[in-house]
């Protein structure tokens, strides 16, 4: 059992935690003062999680740990509503930033892959998850947490690349006891959907041919995604590029809720539960007959939405710092860390390609990196385009225009981000507040216009 030295958990969520961790199979070895943590670490070797809740303390015990011994895994857990706690734990050099409620089996297989990369290397990605550092991201992990609980299809609503398949994978792990398989069906994939979701035709049997019952139910072989997630989700890409008759058959099997197996001629039980991805357009498709409506309909007994990385800012940092570390353990480079500047830069673009553009960014970054240990902002504005790009831009005008524009709009982000606190924006910016002053003049930038 691995071992865990968890610091300053305040003691309303030492109970949960304790539950979570445990589950996940965590010996955990609790610390409220930083003393008590290092003298700890030097009888036993452990991964350290700090908690944020703990403000500055925090910070300095990350740094404290790091100098006593710099190879120690070090998470963190966010506060609340504290996400410029969230970057200043990263810009201390934190391995991982967790939200609240903790969810032990996300910091068990976060911690497995740390160790298992730093001793003996590996290619294998690092574990997925939800990051919720944002308010609009923490009411998506809020209705999932419900959504879990509940029963038929539910439609997860959001933009390519904004994260829904992992939604609906959380969807799938919070359920009660142990759920059976998740499976991931994409049905652009043509003919080849039918094959993949109900399996090789196979020749009726005797036994079939003789019950009108059984004439009535889908036939499944035993190798079809649908018997071997029978009992746990089926998450459903493009829905409305499946085949009619595909549609016709799978409406069928959700509705009855079992089917005949095609080598045996038993009858299973599926109780399989569908979760579809939904973009803008799919009540479009259900409208125009590209989506069946018995389909749509067995589809959508709920939805939740998931917000695009843009409107869930406070996210940015955190997905960087995790996809920058991964990046370079699978290259074999040594780690970077990501700077103030780099950081205020990022949470500032668009991303109108959402996670996949943020980590594409990032991979252009390590790819070209020619040494050194920090990305700074200079690495960050060589990769990305002060047009209709990665910076959100006029698609006419001068390049003058253009970086007033992005400016612009970079400080407004930043200002958001402090909630106005000129101190704070100026400190997050890398400049001084009165020339920040000066920078909103210029722009005309008004403080009480902010959101």
């Amino acid at each position: 059992m691995k071992s865990l030295l968890y610091l300053g958990c305040p003691p309303a969520d030492r109970t949960d935690a304790a539950e979570q961790l445990a589950a996940a199979g965590l010996a955990v070895v609790w610390a409220d003062r930083l003393e008590e943590a290092l003298n700890d670490l030097k009888r036993k070797d452990m991964s350290v999680l700090v908690d944020l809740t703990i403000g500055s303390a925090a910070l300095q015990a990350m740094r404290d740990v790091r100098a006593q011994s710099a190879a120690i895994p070090v998470f963190a857990v966010a506060a609340t509503k504290r996400a410029d706690l969230t970057t200043e734990a990263i810009l201390a050099g934190v391995t991982d930033v967790f939200t609240r409620p903790l969810v032990g089996s996300d910091v068990a297989r976060t911690l497995d892959w740390e160790t298992q990369s730093s001793t003996r290397g590996t290619n294998h990605p690092r574990p997925e998850r939800l990051y919720a550092h944002s308010p609009l991201m923490r009411e998506t992990v809020a209705a999932a947490a419900k959504a879990a609980d509940a029963h038929g299809g539910l439609l997860v609503r959001g933009e390519d690349g904004s994260g829904r398949r992992i939604v609906a994978h959380a969807i799938h792990t919070m359920q009660r006891g142990t759920p059976a398989g998740f499976a991931v069906v994409n049905c652009a994939e043509g003919a080849a959907v039918e094959r993949l979701l109900f399996g090789a035709a196979a020749r009726t049997t005797r036994a079939t041919r003789s019950s009108a019952a059984a004439r009535d139910l889908e036939r499944v072989s035993r190798k079809s995604v649908i018997h071997e997630t029978r009992g746990g989700t089926l998450y459903l890409r493009n829905v409305a590029d499946a085949p009619a008759r595909v549609q016709a058959r799978l409406s069928r099997v959700l509705r009855d809720g079992e089917a005949l197996v095609a080598e045996t001629a038993q009858r299973v039980e599926i109780a399989t539960r569908p979760i579809a991805a939904a973009d803008d357009e799919f009540d479009a498709a259900v409208h125009d007959g590209l989506v069946r409506r018995d389909l749509a309909k067995r589809l959508s007994a709920g939805a939740i939405q998931v917000p695009p990385l843009r409107d869930r800012r406070d996210d940015v940092a955190p997905l960087a710092n995790a996809f920058l570390r991964e990046i370079c353990r699978s290259r074999g480079v040594p780690p970077r860390t990501l700077s103030r500047s780099a950081l205020a830069l990022m949470s500032a673009l668009p991303w109108r390609g959402n996670v996949p553009e943020l980590r594409a960014l990032l991979e252009r970054i390590v790819s070209s990196a020619q040494g050194g240990r920090h990305v700074g902002l200079e690495d960050v504005l060589a990769h990305v385009r002060l047009d209709a790009g990665s910076i959100a831009g006029p698609r006419g005008g001068t390049l003058k225009a253009a970086r007033a524009t992005f400016e612009r709009e970079y400080i407004q982000a930043a200002l958001s981000r402090c909630e106005g606190q000129i101190a704070e924006a100026a400190r997050l910016l890398g400049i001084q507040r009165t020339n920040l002053y000066r920078k909103m003049r210029t722009l005309r930038i008004k403080k009480e216009g902010l959101e």
